[in-house]
């Protein structure tokens, strides 16, 4: 891809993903989000469909997609059902640290299990005094022979009680960024529970909840790399997951302005389709346009990551940060095109307007992208 034009490769793969979401997830959009339950029939439709291998290596069962190819999909999920680009994002997330940093035995044990969809899993970061506060984390894994014994309880843990595995954060030494460490938990370990499943305003159909450690004990093979080294590890892997946020984000704002720009060339009013009217056509001209640049801000991430170009924080904080503020902004104006029809359920927008919502809070609040932005931006001045 050049900087501003996808590949025939990518649009034929853009085409494609089309085709199977509208038949094979869409339909499943409003149910799971009115009963708000895990979407298995999409997943299942996702597993058999081979395009759950797209993002993970050829070398581990996957068909090693570059990260463009990745948020073309999680983009063309995200514009037909919300919940269900979770479960293609989630999983590989907590892949990510095992794939940078774990030993071949442990990706070699998890990930071709997750690229067969096999196994999913999450991503265990959070606590309910370490949100945007990482390093304030309190559960803890202490060595014991062998093993290590974790106590503990994550929060706000996508895929909760779905998951095989998890991939927990915990501290291993004195407070702070440095004492972090790593561990792959399979969810059959003695000590493993789920507690509260939440009850949310969007993204109905992915389960989030709490994950309870109670003298958890898993082999020391199960540490992913270093001992004491993953908050950096973390880090990296929430910036190459923030660009599929924000592809996410753009797929939901992609949905609402299909679902309003049909609507305006069919409803009547005074005579004219409204979209015929003034107010209606600018709407739709500012909504597409921040979509457009948020779409482009996403792609470019991507590909800086791709070429391992410097400055992959920033662009990837500036793509999830622009592009769920635009989500926000869209689906808003898309219920705005619809009038009251677009208030009620019978139509989609309600539903794209509350998913569009988490993506400004998690991965790091929109707040964290711009200290993120601001202090990437200034090292770039002081070092100039």
């Amino acid at each position: 891809m050049s900087e501003f034009v996808l590949s025939d490769e990518h649009e034929a793969l853009r085409v494609a993903l089309r085709r199977f979401t509208d038949e094979q997830i869409a339909p499943n959009a409003a149910e799971v989000d009115e009963l708000g339950e895990y979407p298995r029939r999409s997943f299942e439709a996702y597993r058999d469909s081979g395009f759950i291998r797209l993002p993970y290596p050829v070398e581990h069962g996957g068909d090693g997609g570059d990260l463009i190819a990745y948020a073309l999909l999680v983009e063309e999920v995200a514009r037909a059902c919300a919940s269900s680009s979770l479960f293609v994002l989630i999983s590989r997330l907590a892949c990510a640290p095992i794939l940078a940093h774990g030993s071949p035995d442990l990706v070699a044990r998890i990930v071709p299990k997750v690229a067969a969809g096999e196994w999913q899993g999450s991503y265990c970061l959070s606590e309910a005094q370490a949100g945007s506060d990482v390093g304030s984390m309190r559960t803890r894994a202490v060595r014991d022979g062998d093993d290590y014994v974790l106590n503990g309880t994550k929060m706000w843990i996508t895929n909760a009680g779905i998951s095989d595995f998890y991939t927990v954060f915990a501290r291993t030494g004195d407070d702070g960024p440095s004492g972090i460490s790593a561990f792959v938990v399979e969810r059959d370990r003695p000590g493993l529970s789920i507690g509260k499943l939440e009850t949310k305003m969007g993204v109905r159909g992915s389960p989030t909840g709490e994950v309870v450690l109670q003298d958890c004990a898993i082999p020391a093979e199960n540490l992913i790399g270093d001992e004491g080294a993953a908050f950096g590890y973390a880090m990296g892997a929430l910036d190459g997951s923030r660009p599929m946020v924000g592809a996410q984000a753009v797929g939901i704002a992609q949905g609402a302005l299909d679902a309003a720009a049909v609507y305006a060339t069919e409803r009547m009013q005074f005579g004219s389709r409204i979209a015929d009217f003034q107010g209606i056509q600018f709407l739709l001209a500012d909504m597409a346009t921040r979509l457009e640049a948020a779409r482009l801000l996403v792609y470019r991430a991507c590909a800086m990551a791709d070429a391992g170009a410097e400055g992959m924080s920033k662009a990837a904080a500036m793509a999830k940060m622009f592009a769920s503020d635009t989500a926000m902004a869209v689906t808003t104006d898309a219920v705005q095109v619809l009038g009251g029809a677009g208030y009620t359920r019978d139509f989609p927008l309600e539903r794209m307007m509350r998913d569009a919502k988490v993506t400004q809070i998690y991965e790091g609040t929109n707040q964290v992208q711009r200290i993120v932005i601001a202090r990437r931006l200034l090292d770039e001045y002081t070092r100039s």
